[in-house]
C-alpha cells in the first residue's frame, strides 16, 4: 500500500510525528511506561462517575462546577480557571490562540514531546532550548532565544522525561526579565509529586503577572488520567481567548464528577502520592548506586540518559519485565508504580549497566 496521501494536505503536517502513548504491558511485565498512577480509582470517584451516567446528555460545556470548586482552593475568582480535557489540550488551545504562521514558540529540549506538535498543527515555528547537561532548565539561554516573534514560552516543571523542577528563586528573576507582551506558560502537570521546599509553584505569582498561565492536570496525582480532566489558572482575559480555540463538550460528566469527587478525597490523595514520591527517591538512590546518572527528580518517574543505546536498553528492559518510555537518542523515562516493580526494574537496570559499563557516570556516587 502506498504511503502517499490521496489529498491535498499540510506538507508541515505530514512530517510531523503524532504524539505516541507509552506501550502497553504484556500479563507478565509492568507497564512503566505512561505517567499513571498504579493505584485503583478511589471508591467516591467510582460512585461519582456512576451517578453522571447520563451519556443522552451533553455536558456542562464550561465546567463550572469544578471551575468553582478549583477557584474556591486556590483563592482565585470563577473566571480566573479554565478546565480542559486534560492539560494537553488546553495547551493546544493555547499555542493557537497565541501562536500562527511567522511567530515562534520556545520552550525547553527535551521536554514534553507533544510540544512540537502542537506548535506545528498552529502553523508557528518551534524554538527548542537544550536541556542544561543535569537535565535542568536553562532559564538564561531561553531569555536569549526570545525574539521579536516569540509569543509564547512554555517551562516544564518539574520536566518530562528528565525530572527536575525549576527552582522558585530562579523562575521568579526569569519571568522579570520576559517582555510583559510575551505569554508564559508553567506546566505544573507533576507538581503534587514535588518534595523541594525550593522549587517553583507558579501559582504564588499570578497576582503580579498578567502574561503568566499556569497549567495543572487531575490525570497524574489524582489518578484521572483516563477521565480526561486538565485546568489553567491566569489571567480571565488570556483564558477567554484560549476558550475560543476549545472543542466544544469535550470535558465529559463524568470526569466533571470525578474531579469534584477526588477533590473531597485530599487525605487519600496525599497518601498515594507520599508513597509514590518515596518510592521514588529510593529508586533513584538504588540507580545512583548501580551507577546510572539519574537527574534528580520531583515527578513520579526517573530518566536513564542513555544516548545513542536508548532503544538497546529499552529492549533489555522489556526483556526483564519493565515497559518503559523510550526517546531514541536521547533516553528512557521510567514511571514509578507499584512496589512489586521495583525489584524487577532494579535487577533489569542492574543487568543493562553490566553489559554497557560506559553509561555509569563518575558521579554516580552523589545523591
Amino acid at each position: 500500500m502506498s504511503d502517499d496521501v490521496p489529498v491535498k494536505l499540510r506538507a508541515e503536517i505530514l512530517a510531523q510525528r503524532p504524539y505516541k502513548q507509552g506501550k502497553p504491558a504484556p500479563a507478565d511485565s509492568f507497564k512503566l511506561s505512561s505517567n499513571e498512577l498504579p493505584f485503583e480509582p478511589l471508591e467516591r470517584v467510582v460512585n461519582a462517575v456512576r451517578e453522571s451516567a447520563q451519556f443522552n446528555r451533553y455536558p456542562d460545556a464550561g465546567a463550572t462546577s469544578v471551575r468553582e470548586a478549583l477557584a474556591e482552593h486556590y483563592g482565585l475568582t470563577v473566571d480566573q480557571v479554565i478546565v480542559g480535557a486534560g492539560s494537553v489540550s488546553l495547551l493546544y488551545q493555547a499555542v493557537q490562540a497565541a501562536a500562527g504562521p511567522g511567530d515562534e514558540v520556545l520552550y525547553a529540549w527535551r521536554s514534553f514531546e507533544a510540544y512540537p506538535g502542537m506548535v506545528t498543527v498552529a502553523g508557528a515555528k518551534s524554538v527548542r532550548v537544550p536541556l542544561l547537561a543535569d537535565g535542568r532548565h536553562d532559564l538564561d539561554g531561553m531569555l536569549e532565544a526570545i525574539t521579536d516573534r516569540t509569543r509564547l514560552v512554555i517551562v516544564c516543571s518539574p520536566n518530562n522525561p528528565t525530572g527536575p523542577a525549576v527552582r522558585q528563586d530562579e523562575f521568579e528573576r526569569f519571568l522579570a526579565k520576559v517582555p510583559n507582551d510575551v505569554l508564559v506558560i508553567a506546566d505544573e502537570a507533576y507538581i503534587e509529586f514535588v518534595t523541594d521546599q525550593a522549587a517553583l509553584n507558579a501559582t504564588r505569582l499570578l497576582a503580579d503577572h498578567a502574561n503568566l498561565v499556569v497549567a495543572r492536570t487531575f490525570s497524574k496525582a489524582y489518578g484521572l488520567a483516563g477521565l480526561r480532566v486538565g485546568y489553567m489558572m491566569g489571567d480571565p482575559r488570556v483564558l477567554s481567548a484560549f476558550h475560543t480555540t476549545a472543542i466544544p463538550f469535550l470535558i465529559s460528566a463524568q470526569g466533571q464528577a470525578a474531579a469534584l469527587a477526588v477533590m473531597q478525597e485530599a487525605d487519600a490523595v496525599r497518601r498515594r502520592v507520599n508513597e509514590i514520591t518515596v518510592r521514588r527517591d529510593e529508586v533513584r538512590r538504588a540507580l545512583l548506586d548501580q551507577g546510572w546518572p539519574v537527574p534528580e527528580t520531583q515527578a513520579n518517574f526517573v530518566y536513564l540518559p542513555c544516548g545513542e543505546l536508548t532503544e538497546r536498553v529499552a529492549e533489555m528492559l522489556r526483556e526483564g519485565g519493565i515497559i518503559a518510555r523510550a526517546y531514541p537518542g536521547d533516553g528512557i523515562r521510567i514511571t514509578i508504580g507499584e512496589e512489586a516493580s521495583v525489584t524487577p526494574l532494579l535487577a533489569a537496570c542492574w543487568r543493562i549497566i553490566e553489559r554497557y559499563p560506559y553509561l555509569r557516570s563518575d558521579e554516580s556516587s552523589e545523591g
